[in-house]
Order: C-alpha cells, then structure tokens, then sequence
C-alpha cells in the first residue's frame, strides 16, 4: 500500500491543456474514485498516476518517491482497463501468470500468487478455462486477478464495469467493495457514473474540463455541494434548480422570491450579495412536498414514474418551462395533467450564485 500526490500537475497535447493544475492527496488505503462527464480528464489522470502517459509539468509521488519519470513497471501499480485485454489463447492461470513470468519470477512464487489471488476472487475453480468459457463477470474478475498477482502497492481502474449489463455491475460493485475490504489497498477508481462513486468511494473527485471541482466523501457531495455543477452531477435522480432573486439578506439567512414558490426564508448567507441579486435555488427531489394547489402556487404534473418502492413526479409550473421532480416513496395518488401546490424543505435548500458557486449555510459559518 502507498499514499499518492499530485502537486499542481499538468498534461497538454500540443496546444491542447487537458489537466489544469491538480492538486490531490490519496491517502495510504483509500478507496478514491475519479467522476465526472466524458472528456473531463478522468482517465487521462489516472494514466498519468499509471505511468502510461507523460506528465506536463508539476509532481507525482507514489509514497515518498517522486516517479514522474519512471516506467509504468517501476511504479508498481496494477491497472484494470474497460476491456478486459485478456490473451484468448491462454487458461485464465496463465493469463494471470503472464506478467509475473516477464517479470522473471521463480515458477514456485509465479503459483503461489496466482492460487492466493484465484482465492480471493474465486477463481479457483475457473485457471483451466479460457477467456470465451467465462462470462463477462468473470473475466473482469480475471483482470483484476492479473492485476492483483504483481502485489502492486496500488490497484487502477479505468471504468471496468462499463462493459457489464446492469444486474453484473451491481454485482462486481459489492465484490470490488470487498476485495477493498479485505485488502486494505489503496485503489483509485475511474468512472462515469455517480451510482459506482456513491457506493465504492471513501473519497469522491469530481473533475471538470481538467479541474477539481470538488473533493470529499460521498456523503459531503452530496449534502453540501460546493458548485451548481456537482449539485447537478451527484444525485439521482438530479437536484432541481430554480431561478431566485434575492429580496434581503445578512448573515443570519436571507429571503427570496422564486418563480411559482413565492417568498422563502432560507438559512443561507447572502451577505456578500445585494438585494436583486440573480441566485439559482437548488432542492433535492426528496426535499420538494406536494400539496392542493392554491393561488399562484401551482404546478402541473407532466409524468408520474412508479419504480417500485418509490414514485418520481414530473412537474412544470403553470407559467414557465423549469421541470421539476418530486420523489416520494410508494404508492402515490397523483395523476398527470393534475394540479399541485409545491412546499420545500427551507433546511435542505441550496443557493448558487452567479459563478454558480454554492453559498454557506448561516449556521455554518457562525459554528466555524
């Protein structure tokens, strides 16, 4: 296991600047994951921690040892790619065997990792088949064998469960959990999708065009969304946002006048904003309650999904075009076409200002 950190680190391709100035400490043992939108620089920076790419400018330290010119097999870290990039002609043994063979390992130690790996991912009974007898499940778990059987101080993925159907990935996410478990490795882990952030992750990075948005826990990013940009991204389904003008404001909270909702007094910080101020209003669906519809508080329900144990409700307001989800839990007596009044949970609310960055709840920074 080892610590890794990034100090100010940069990649470019020709004229074109991919990541910007980065800076990030994975801890000894963390289960870290790299989210964000296609071309937001997720993979490429885990390439560049794999070696597998040259770094631009700034630093990166695997342990204590700067390795921004060493060789990926110099770095030991194991990497698990989309595709599982497995030889078809070789037993899944011999496969996981392959690099340790390079490597020019005695055969008696080449066996003795390979059997201690094939336990831990259950495997063993597998090492006599080939890649085109497994499922899709098991030669992902044959890539991280493969991976695994270096001992490397620590393991990358780059998205390794897109290629499986959706039952599979919630099954290799909870095995991919343990293997975390029962390691204690430090394991970096890139993503597109937030369901695998929220549920493998100790620690999020939400990047964008080449930047860290954000950093923390699933739990953080979630409840206290630095941008408008990881409010939107994190959570599904995605937080509402409304327009708001700020009617007044100090440090103890503020009020607001948003389209359809009326006046709200909202727990946020508005100090450093002036009256008429243009704010975007954010609001989990669990956080919006419907009711009858009264006077101007009006809402038209559009669509009404039953997921099972929970109901997501579409709405539009009578005047404007901003849709809205409610989620709730089953059942639900709502119909399309039907009007509703909306209340909001005023705690839970978020306010963005014009540089979309989130303003801190009163409470907050008097407790700071």
């Amino acid at each position: 296991m080892a610590s890794v950190t990034l100090e100010r680190l940069n990649k470019t391709f020709g004229s074109t600047h991919i990541i910007k100035d980065v800076d990030l400490k994975v801890g000894d043992g963390e289960f870290v994951v790299f989210v964000g939108p296609s071309g937001c620089g997720k993979s490429t920076l885990l390439r560049l921690i794999a070696g597998l790419e040259s770094i631009s400018d700034g630093e990166l330290r695997i342990a204590d040892d700067v390795v921004n010119d060493l060789p990926p097999r110099e770095r030991g870290v194991g990497m698990v790619f989309q595709s599982y990039a497995l030889y078809p002609h070789m037993t899944v043994y011999e496969n996981m065997a392959f690099g340790l063979k390079l490597a020019k390992m005695a055969n008696e130690t080449v066996d003795e990792r390979v059997m201690a790996t094939a336990r831990i991912l259950q495997l063993e009974e597998l090492l006599h088949r080939k890649p085109k007898e497994l499922s899709g499940g098991q030669r992902q778990r044959v890539a991280m064998g493969r991976a695994m059987a270096r001992e490397p101080r620590i393991l990358l993925f780059d998205e390794p469960l897109s290629n499986l159907d959706a039952s599979l990935r919630v099954q290799m996410r909870n095995e991919i959990a343990r293997l975390h478990h029962r390691l204690g490795s430090t394991m970096i882990y890139v993503t597109h999708d937030q369901v695998e952030a929220m549920t493998l992750a100790d620690k999020i990075v939400v990047l964008r065009d080449g930047r860290i948005e954000q950093v923390g826990s699933p739990q953080t990013l979630y409840q206290q969304p630095a941008t408008r940009f990881v409010a939107g991204f994190i959570g599904s389904p995605t937080m509402n946002f409304m327009p708001a003008e700020l009617l007044g404001g100090n440090e103890e909270g503020c009020r607001v006048q948003a389209p359809g909702l009326g006046e709200l007094s909202l727990p946020q910080d508005a100090s450093g904003q002036g009256p008429g101020a243009e704010l975007s209003l954010g609001v989990r669906p669990e956080h919006l309650r419907l009711a009858e519809a009264e006077g101007d508080n009006r809402f038209e329900i559009v669509n009404v999904e039953y997921l099972g144990n929970e109901v997501y409700v579409y709405l539009e307001p009578r005047e404007g075009d901003t849709l809205l989800i409610h989620r709730s839990e089953a059942p639900s007596d709502w119909q399309v076409g039907q009007d509703v009044a909306l209340r909001v949970d005023v705690e839970h609310t978020h306010l963005f200002d014009a540089s979309d960055r989130a303003l801190a709840i009163a409470t907050q920074r008097h407790a700071a």
